[in-house]
């Protein structure tokens, strides 16, 4: 199926519209890329979905792969570069069938491909069409992680450690000698490899008296990968430094870089940090992927009147949009998420960030350098020099700031930005601490948002749990802040959810993580509570007023659809309400 025929059917089919089509067709020609893989990338349409139709089209039957039933020998039927390059992947082997799932099933030199492996191993062919994500979920079922770390630090020979004192001189004698960079490259390698496949957000090279320790930070919670000999330590951190473009030699002070590379098919960054300590350098790797680190609203767990809300919001000509949270509650991956919903042709958006995570085409993004006098104040004076229509500021961290960005609103443009605060209604208190005019916030604020990050259950094994009376109190509550239809949606009795464990989240309970929110708008209401007295009890109750959904309501319906435990609910948000 051609580029040109998969755009008309989905045109025809209204999945995408006219002008996405158009921009598409441009792209397949500009960049000699396939459709297929452009709206893999854009996420413009689910790629269960896209297989589907390709199925009917195609007349080849769907195929959804069952990865807690998946035997990994079979992977030995067909290589990892074979796999790769035809974009096929063994499913399962029965008496003398292979069945094969195939992204392209009508690409011959991957029929041709499949047809040579079942005539070598006297094997007859079965043939499916799987989704994309799927595929790469096989790909990634290749090369398991510790047997190639093995593998690799025995080929290195390396001698035990007598002492803490002797370990640091033979660590220094052997980087001295040099000697074959080869297993330490493959160490990096499928380190930064297996982060990625586990959904990693961070690695952390730790040297330690006796060994270093890789921890893997995957769903907010930081865990041993992998042990390795002590004077490995040093060579790792260096073929990370040699990575990133950092002095190698220069091991007193921090360093800060990155590097882009391709694994499991797709561009990845990743940030380093470095940090000396007494027993060598410690280095912080940041994983930056787009595949799970940008998200659209729904993956990020905005739903009903809070959706509804923000949908509305970002439609307005200008204004600030500012969330707020502790760190690590997920605001920079909302803010993108904003970013993506207003990157069109005809706007111009400008960001200021520090640093940048992601690169989003079509958004003009800079990074801040405090050190030279590039900051987030001077950087807003240059970004209305840039003729923006929407412009992202990582933070605002002081009164310059804040005032800029008032400023900014006030003249026309759209602000996203982030700011310290307990909670959507702390923001209003927060900007006149930062000495912001009262009668300009009426006028310059938009949308006021709180987030929290919780962990997802594993829909694999999530159980029905009995709701104790304390807690249906709590429920009752934020089921009454509900229109009378979504309310419908929980009758009681009651159902919470956890999730023991099992094979496929690994024993945790834990895929991934969602976010709950609360949403607060400015109004008449609000606007007249600020120009005579904005005290935090007004601004509560006028919140209460609108309907606003707060973080725990928000944790408690998510808890009662099965996604999140309501013990963590509970626990995330006890004390929240307070400015």
């Amino acid at each position: 199926m051609t580029s040109e025929q998969l755009l008309k059917e989905l045109e025809k089919r209204n999945w995408l519209t006219a002008d996405a089509v158009k921009k598409l067709e441009r792209e397949v020609m500009l960049a000699d890329r396939g459709a297929e893989d452009l709206i893999y990338e854009k996420r413009l349409i689910d790629d269960g979905r896209l297989a589907e139709l390709k199925s009917e089209l195609l007349g080849v039957p769907f195929q959804k792969v069952r990865f807690d039933t998946f035997d990994d020998r079979v992977l030995e039927l067909i290589p990892e570069t074979t796999a790769r390059t035809y974009a096929v992947a063994p499913l399962a082997k029965r008496d003398d069938l292979l069945i094969v799932g195939m992204l392209q099933p009508d690409n011959a030199k991957a029929q041709d491909a499949l047809k040579f492996i079942a005539n070598r191993d006297r094997l007859n062919l079965g043939a499916y069409l799987i989704s994309y994500s799927d595929w790469q979920g096989v790909l990634r079922r290749y090369s398991p992680y510790k047997t190639n770390i093995e593998a690799a630090v025995r080929s290195l020979n390396v001698r035990p450690i007598e002492s803490p004192q002797r370990k640091i001189i033979r660590l220094e004698e052997d980087i001295a000698k040099g000697g074959e960079e080869a297993p330490i490259i493959k160490i990096v390698s499928d380190t930064l490899r297996e982060a990625v496949q586990s959904r990693a957000s961070d690695i952390h090279l730790e040297p330690q008296e006796n060994y270093m320790r890789v921890r893997f930070r995957v769903d907010g919670e930081l865990n041993e990968a992998a042990s390795l000999p002590a004077q490995l330590a040093q060579p790792i951190v260096s073929r990370v430094k040699v990575m990133s473009n950092l002095k190698i030699d220069e091991t007193r002070i921090p360093q800060d870089g990155r590097f882009r590379t391709r694994i499991f098919e797709r561009e990845i960054d990743f940030r380093i940090a470095t940090f000396p300590t007494p027993l060598g350098e410690k280095a912080a790797i940041r994983v930056l992927d787009p595949q799970t680190g940008i998200k659209n609203f729904e993956e990020l767990g905005l739903t009903g009147k809070n959706l509804d809300t923000i949908t509305e919001g970002i439609t307005k000509p200008f204004g600030m949009i500012l969330l707020t949270g502790p760190t690590g509650s997920g605001k920079t991956t909302t803010l993108y998420a904003l970013l993506r919903k207003l990157n069109k042709e005809n706007v111009n958006i400008v960001s200021l960030e520090d640093p940048v995570e992601y690169f989003i085409t079509g958004v003009n993004q800079s990074q801040v350098k405090p050190e030279i006098g590039y900051d987030f104040a001077s950087g807003l004076r240059q970004i209305l020099r840039q003729d923006p229509d929407i412009i992202m500021v990582g933070e605002i961290r002081d009164n310059e700031t804040a005032g800029l960005a008032v400023q900014a609103a006030l003249t026309g443009h759209i602000v996203l930005s982030t700011l310290h605060t307990n909670n959507a209604a702390g923001v209003i208190p927060r900007l006149l601490d930062m000495k912001v005019e009262p009668f300009l916030l009426p006028v310059s604020l938009n949308l006021m948002i709180s987030q929290r990050l919780l962990g997802r259950l594993c829909q694999n094994c999530k159980e029905i749990k009995e709701v104790s009376p304390a807690v249906e109190r709590i429920v009752k509550k934020a089921v009454a802040v509900l229109s009378a239809d979504a309310a419908a949606k929980y009758p009681p009795p009651y159902k919470t959810y956890h999730s023991p464990g099992c094979a496929k989240c690994k024993g945790r309970g834990i895929v991934g993580r969602i976010a709950i929110f609360e949403v607060f708008q400015m109004t008449p209401e609000l606007e007249e509570i600020i120009n005579t007295g904005p005290t935090a009890q007004r601004i509560i109750k006028e919140a209460a007023n609108q309907g606003m959904i707060e973080l725990r309501e928000d944790g408690v319906l998510k808890a009662l659809d099965g996604l999140v435990s309501m013990e963590e609910v509970l626990r995330s948000t006890e004390g929240e309400g307070v400015i």
